[in-house]
C-alpha cells in the first residue's frame, strides 16, 4: 500500500511571475508510481465548467515549479486548459519519502 507524505506546503503567492486574473490556483499532492509525494500548482480557467483538456507541466533538471513551469502552466490556463504544473521528487516541495 503507498503511503501519502504529508508536506508542508507554502500557501502565499511564491512565484517568480505575476499571478494572473484569469485562472484561480491552487496546491495540490499526488503520489507517483514510485510511493512519492509529489507537489504542484493547480491553475483552472477562471468561470469554468465540464471537463477541460489537461496539461501537466514539469521544468527543466533543477527547476521548480515557482519558475518556468509554473508560467506555462498559467499561460495555458488562460487558454482554457486545466493544468499542473509540479516538483519533481526530491526537488521544491516534492517529497522524498519510499517506504
Amino acid at each position: 500500500m503507498i503511503k501519502k507524505e504529508e508536506l508542508k506546503l507554502v500557501q502565499e503567492w511564491d512565484k517568480t511571475f505575476k499571478k494572473s486574473d484569469k485562472v484561480e490556483h491552487s496546491k495540490v499532492t499526488f503520489v507517483n508510481r514510485y510511493g512519492i509525494t509529489l507537489a504542484a500548482d493547480m491553475y483552472v480557467p477562471k468561470n469554468a465548467e465540464g471537463k477541460l483538456p489537461a496539461i501537466a507541466v514539469s521544468g527543466p533538471f533543477g527547476a521548480v515549479k515557482e519558475q518556468c513551469s509554473g508560467l506555462y502552466a498559467q499561460t495555458m490556463a488562460e487558454r482554457g486548459f486545466l493544468t499542473i504544473a509540479f516538483d519533481p521528487s526530491f526537488t521544491g516541495e516534492s517529497g522524498s519519502f519510499i517506504e
